[in-house]
């Protein structure tokens, strides 16, 4: 157990308890890099120099640390230790066969890469990808060593000065607990905070950017217009390119060759009320001022963390019922999606309830043959954000026609539920679930229960088996997930494995570069496959003919 020859000497050799510990230890090179040799291995998307270079020098950090860690409990509790002459050999072995088996996977990792960009139509990496990533490991892991000496130096500096007054091995508890508590006083009270206020004034600066091609809407029947209830400089960046790039009636009735309507889009921005529930109300008016409930489909919209609406998944909706459609959109944050779920929690579900009870009590007092059928969307956060808002006690008696939920992340409770106890024989990554009465997936082939009837509420579940933001899972620390066994997704390369820790982290990686992909991989889903969501789920009045053609015409 003792590292001798890195560790200089050993406890027992002295008389005493050595503390602080060693600076280096054999075990400590050698798991931690393992576990940074594992972190090179294939993950759901792509990663370039940059981001693999940051997980595998935090790995390999991680599994020094584990390493040195276990190295002091053996010591705390004085158990066996071989002699200084077995154990110089074993530190010296241990270190080199830990960099030996690095230089191993680095030589693979253009490989591996290339796997995945040839699966995903991407480009392979650079030559010198290898020597990149080394160096960006190298450079994190000198850093967060830093951090952990500076942390180290503090312990025992309590620690000595504790001694004078308490036994040695109190002090150290006493010097550990001081070090803890500035380490979480520093991140929660310095670099959250801190990280906080930062994003906080640089996302809200980007929503209210003015971008030179946005012109305030002249229509009366267009949110932002002077006739608007909504002032076009509150709806955000996001939300005016929604509004300016609605669907025109022209364009529709150009593709299909006959008569169609104008699709009404209503979007309202943070800065269009001071709350949720002030905001929902806003966009209730606003619909009715534009005639939303006239149409034959109205569709409540959750947006991402910053407010962006997918406009490839609602154009092919107003294609598909020939621009009878009315949507309404409220923004719950600027922030990108994963900031947004770290730092206001509670923002999305907090917006999509207000307008899910506001819009939804409205729609049940009007006559049931002449309101429209109500629809929910979301795409990522908001998918999470408009389950949330969807209370199946509160609407069992008068039911919405159902929603479609793309790339839901991962807390998702439903889509939690629904893959948790899925029919059996039907994998992780596409579940199907009770015969598809109530709920099915798709990907970018295939849909579950296909040709099973429908009950009086529709759900649908776009995912992709490559999203990250989709099968991230904290269990992903120890236990292998079931979307990794046979048979494998389509999407999913076979050389991925699972490796404890390691896979949780690459796939939390994952996350950060998820739309760096083409559409159709990770969490970045194409518009013609929406056409077949909406099919699914609207019942639209279209040839199979039809459908392909318009296919054609989004996938262009």
């Amino acid at each position: 157990m003792n590292d001798a020859p890195l560790d200089t000497e050993t406890p027992r050799a002295q008389g005493r308890e050595r503390w602080p510990p060693p600076v280096l230890s054999g075990s400590g090179i050698l798991l931690g890099s393992l576990l940074a040799a594992a972190s090179l291995t294939p993950s759901l998307v792509p990663r370039d120099a940059l981001m693999q270079g940051l997980v595998g020098g935090a790995v390999f950090a991680i599994g020094y640390a584990v390493a040195v860690a276990i190295l002091m409990l053996w010591r705390w509790l004085e158990l066996f230790e071989p002699s200084r002459r077995h154990s110089t050999p074993w530190a010296i072995a241990a270190a080199l066969l830990g960099i030996a088996v690095v230089g191993f996977t680095l030589y693979k990792t253009t490989d591996w890469q290339n796997a995945i960009r040839e699966l995903m139509q991407m480009p392979p990496v650079e030559g010198t990808h290898p020597q990149m990533v080394l160096g960006v490991a190298v450079g994190t892991a000198a850093a967060i060593f830093l951090v952990a000496y500076l942390l180290r130096r503090l312990i025992h500096f309590v620690a000595h000065r504790s001694r004078r007054v308490m036994p040695p091995r109190l002090a150290l508890v006493i010097g550990l607990t001081a070090g803890f508590a500035f380490a979480v006083a520093l991140v929660d009270g310095v670099l959250l905070r801190g990280a906080f206020a930062f994003l906080d004034s640089t996302y809200a600066a980007l929503d209210r950017l003015m971008e030179p091609d946005q012109v305030k809407p002249t229509e009366p029947w267009q949110t932002g217009s002077t006739q608007s209830l909504v002032p076009w400089t509150t709806l955000g960046r996001d939300g005016r390119r929604f509004v300016d790039g609605i669907t025109r009636q022209s364009d529709i009735e150009a593709f299909w060759g006959g008569p169609a309507t104008q699709p009404r889009r209503v979007y309202v921005g943070l800065g269009s009320g001071d709350d949720a529930e002030e905001r929902a109300t806003l966009a209730l008016e606003e619909l009715k001022r534009v005639g939303g409930f006239e149409r034959d489909v109205l569709l409540l919209a959750l947006p991402t963390g910053t407010g962006f609406m997918d406009p490839g998944a609602i154009a092919t909706l107003e294609y598909l019922h020939k621009g009878d459609v009315a949507t309404v959109a409220a923004q719950y944050s600027y922030m990108q999606s994963p900031f947004a779920l770290i730092f206001e929690p509670d923002a999305g579900a907090e917006a999509g309830t207000a307008l899910m009870r506001i819009v939804y009590d409205y729609w049940t007092d009007l006559p049931h043959d002449a309101r429209p059928k109500l629809y929910l969307y979301g795409l990522s956060l908001g998918a999470l954000s408009s389950e949330r808002s969807l209370r199946l006690r509160d609407v069992i008696g008068d039911p919405v026609q159902g929603a479609l939920w793309v790339g839901p992340p991962f807390p998702s409770p439903i889509h939690t539920d629904i893959t948790r106890y899925r029919e059996p024989g039907s994998p992780e990554w596409l579940p199907s679930f009770e015969g598809g009465r109530l709920v099915r997936t798709m990907n970018q082939d295939s849909l579950t229960d296909p040709d099973a009837p429908w009950g009086p509420l529709r759900i649908l579940y776009f995912q992709h088996a490559s999203d990250p933001i989709v099968f991230f899972d904290y269990s992903l620390l120890w236990q292998r997930p079931d979307w990794m066994r046979e048979p494998r997704a389509p999407d999913v390369v076979g050389t991925m494995n699972w490796y404890p820790i390691v896979t949780a982290l690459q796939v939390a990686a994952d996350m950060a570069v998820s739309t760096n992909v083409p559409r159709g991989f990770g969490h970045e889903y194409a518009a013609e496959r929406h056409v077949d969501a909406w099919v699914t789920l609207t019942d639209p009045d279209v040839t199979a003919e039809e459908i392909a053609r318009l296919k054609a015409r989004f996938g262009e």
